[in-house]
Formats: C-alpha cells, sequence, structure tokens
C-alpha cells in the first residue's frame, strides 16, 4: 500500500520574499539575500521578523534538496519534516556565516558588540629556582584602558559622531617633502587632528567620565600561578585582559564599532642571584661542587640542602677517584616534570678539584711512596748537559689569546692604510 503524496501548499512566498523569479540561480539568490539581509538587519534599524523570515527563505532556496521539495509541495511539507525542516536555524547565525560575522557589531537582541583580537601584551615573570621546583603563586599589578562604561565606547553623550575633516575618516594623511629639483617625497602618517581614528567628535557632546577618548584606565591584579616544572621562557596566557579598544571599520558602505580584546602574556624568567656559597646551585638540576685533592682521591661525604629544603647525603664510594670536570647524577632529585610533578628527572652534579698551591719536598717523599711511578724517562748527565734550561710560569691563556687577537686587529688595519686598501699580490699575465 502506498502512502498518500503530501499536500500542495504556497510555494512562492520564499522567492517573492527575496524578489527573485522561480528560476534564480544560486549567483542570484546570493545577491538577492545580501541585499535584503543588509537592509532588514535589526541593528540597522530593520524589522526583526523580516529579517527571521528573509534568512529562512534563503536556508531552504540556497539548498538544492530543499528547494525542490519546497518547488513541488510548498512550504507545509518542509514544516511536516521532509528535507529537514525549514526553520530550525538561528537568522542571525545565518547571517554571520554568510558574511563572515555580523559587520555591524550587532547581531541582534541576543548578541552583542562583535570582538576582534588586539595586539597582545608581553610582560616578563622573574623566578627564582625554588619557585620553578616547589611551583608558587604570584600577584601582578598592571594597568589597562577598558572602554568606558558610560558612553559605551562611542566617546560622546549621544552616541554620535563626525567624519574627519583632515583626513576625510581615512585616518591617514600624506605629507609632500621637496627634495630637490623634480624630486619630492610622499610620507603617510596617522591624522592628528583624530589620531588616526578618522572620526571627531563635538566638544559639547564629548562623554563626560572619558572626556571623548573612548576608554578608562583600570588598574588590574593578576593571580599568576607557576605550577611545579614550568620552565624557563614558558609562557602563562590571560585571554582579554590587556587593553580593550574601539575602531571604526566600514562595511558595504555602512560604519560599525567594532571591540577590540588582547591577551596578557607572561614569559617565566629565570632570576638569577649572587652564589652566597661554593656549593650553591648555578642552574636547574646542576651544582658545581667543589672538593679538595684529599677527598677527590680518597672519599667525600657532605649534606646538600636541596630547593625543597630536603637534606640529601652525597658520598662517594670506597675507593673512588672524582676526576676534575666530572659529572654524576641522582635520579628522581631532578626538576619536575611540568604537569606530572611527582615525576622527577635527574640532578646532575660537577665536580671540580681543588689542587694545592705547592708542595714541600718532604711531602712530595711522602705521596711518591703512595702513588704510581712517574711514566717520565730519567735523563743522564751528558744529555742534561746538551739541553737549555728553561723557567715555566703562570699565564691566564684567554687573556693571552685576547691580546694577541686585538694585536693582530691593529696590525692589518695599519698595514691597510699603509696600501690605501690595494691588493699587495698580483699575479703576471702573459
Amino acid at each position: 500500500m502506498f502512502g498518500r503524496a503530501p499536500k500542495k501548499s504556497d510555494n512562492t512566498k520564499y522567492y517573492e520574499i527575496l524578489g527573485v523569479s522561480k528560476t534564480a540561480s544560486q549567483e542570484d539568490l546570493k545577491k538577492a539575500y545580501r541585499k535584503a539581509a543588509i537592509k532588514n538587519h535589526p541593528d540597522k534599524g530593520g524589522d526583526p521578523e523580516k529579517f527571521k523570515e528573509i534568512a529562512q527563505a534563503y536556508e531552504v532556496l540556497s539548498d538544492p534538496e530543499k528547494r525542490e521539495i519546497y518547488d513541488q509541495y510548498g512550504e507545509d511539507a518542509l514544516k511536516e519534516g521532509m528535507g529537514g525542516g525549514g526553520g530550525g536555524h538561528d537568522p542571525f547565525d545565518i547571517f554571520q556565516s554568510f558574511f563572515g560575522g555580523n559587520p555591524f557589531g550587532g547581531g541582534g537582541s541576543s548578541r552583542g558588540r562583535r570582538q576582534r583580537r588586539g595586539e597582545d601584551v608581553i610582560h616578563p615573570l622573574k623566578v627564582s629556582l625554588e619557585e620553578l621546583y616547589n611551583g608558587t603563586s604570584k600577584k601582578l599589578s598592571l594597568s589597562r584602558n577598558v572602554i568606558c562604561s558610560k558612553c559605551k565606547g562611542k566617546g560622546s553623550k549621544s552616541g554620535a559622531s563626525m567624519t574627519c575633516a583632515g583626513c576625510q575618516g581615512s585616518g591617514m594623511k600624506i605629507s609632500i617633502r621637496h627634495l630637490g629639483p623634480s624630486m619630492i617625497q610622499q610620507m603617510q602618517h596617522p591624522c592628528n587632528e583624530c589620531k588616526g581614528t578618522g572620526e571627531t567628535i563635538n566638544d559639547k557632546d564629548r562623554c563626560p567620565q572619558c572626556k571623548g577618548e573612548k576608554v578608562m584606565q583600570e588598574k588590574k591584579v593578576l593571580e599568576v600561578v607557576v605550577e611545579k616544572g614550568m620552565q624557563n621562557g614558558q609562557k602563562i596566557t590571560f585571554p582579554g585582559e590587556a587593553d580593550e579598544a574601539v575602531m571604526l571599520i566600514s562595511f558595504l558602505g555602512i560604519f560599525a564599532y567594532i571591540q577590540t580584546l588582547s591577551q596578557v602574556i607572561l614569559s617565566l624568567s629565570y632570576k638569577r642571584r649572587s652564589i652566597p656559597s661554593s656549593r650553591e646551585r648555578v642552574m636547574i638540576c646542576l651544582w658545581s661542587i667543589p672538593v679538595s685533592l684529599t677527598e677527590a682521591l680518597c672519599g667525600f661525604q657532605f649534606v646538600l640542602t636541596h630547593l625543597d629544603n630536603r637534606q640529601l647525603l652525597i658520598k662517594s664510594n670506597p675507593g673512588e677517584v672524582v676526576k676534575p670536570d666530572q659529572y654524576k647524577a641522582i635520579n628522581d632529585e631532578g626538576l619536575p616534570m611540568y604537569q606530572r610533578p611527582f615525576m622527577k628527572g635527574k640532578l646532575y652534579i660537577h665536580f671540580t678539584v681543588d689542587f694545592p698551591e705547592s708542595l714541600n719536598p718532604d711531602q712530595c717523599k711522602a705521596l711518591e711512596t703512595v702513588l704510581p711511578p712517574r711514566t717520565s724517562a730519567q735523563l743522564t748527565d751528558m744529555e742534561l748537559d746538551e739541553c737549555e734550561e728553561t723557567t715555566l710560569h703562570n699565564v691566564n691563556i684567554e687573556e693571552e689569546m685576547k691580546r694577541k687577537q686585538a694585536h693582530a686587529h691593529e696590525a692589518y688595519d695599519e698595514d691597510e692604510d699603509m696600501h690605501g686598501g690595494a691588493p699587495r699580490v698580483q699575479c703576471a699575465q702573459q
């Protein structure tokens, strides 16, 4: 048994609303909807019900399946469920999806001013090693511009503004500078009459709260949570907490106010400080430990106060020799992993060996009895007589190399001046 075909109803209403024929192409529908939607938009003083009908008509006719059902059976068939319905979408959502956003900054009673991202503000936040290791909470006080609550960012009591006569509303001026005969230079700069906004406000109509500036200064205190394991240079973001501003844009000849919001970005910066102790940590998870020559050869043990004030016993194994600039590591005592504070990396220890300045002959003989024998060859008296005797002295090799490099540059510059910069070596050509 076959089902009964749906009863035919009005199938011309949607075409009449958009002002197009039943044979209109998709391009004709787009043009008609654009014109009718802008003309009847509520933010421009249009009728909200008429605007809703326009959106509903375009939603149906722009969908080939729904349009075919509508052309055959009319509006009632769509309402009964064929083709997925014909009026379930928000007309302002359709308008925004068509235009890429509401150009009037509104969008009906359920919407406010359109918002755009402004320029972000980046603040450095200095933190210590202990704060990165243990986590902390800090308060950051800042001043920012917020849109005036009295005039809603219009700058005037009436909400009206005038096009700047100096720049004709462009916000920019072009100045011409004469550089010489038949030579000029054009330079573009913000208009000083309207401060680049393209509009001016009558003095008597200025908002008494913001004095026509559209924004007010506000002090803001941010609660910053530095989590365990955060790294040097890591960023913490506070959306919408930087300066607010309004800007005037033109869309199809219609001017609208757009609100811009920006975010505060805090960049963590490791706060270096003076080193009060030779066993103080010098960077994250790397401590420099000086030991004496006796400790390096015969063993050592000492207590290290960690970043969370725990006492760690550091000691060498029996018979172990610590070499200069040697590194060792302790597992699970390093920096906590970000967002996994119970998991820690390695704590690295860098050993430096303090050698004595000199030894007397008795100390040398005592050491020779316990240390491995010398590897240098013993020379005969005849061989020694044939050698020229020299004297060793201490030297800072880094300073010596810097001095030699500076001297070489001076000699090169003098040579260049004497020869006038010309090549000093030429090849003979046949």
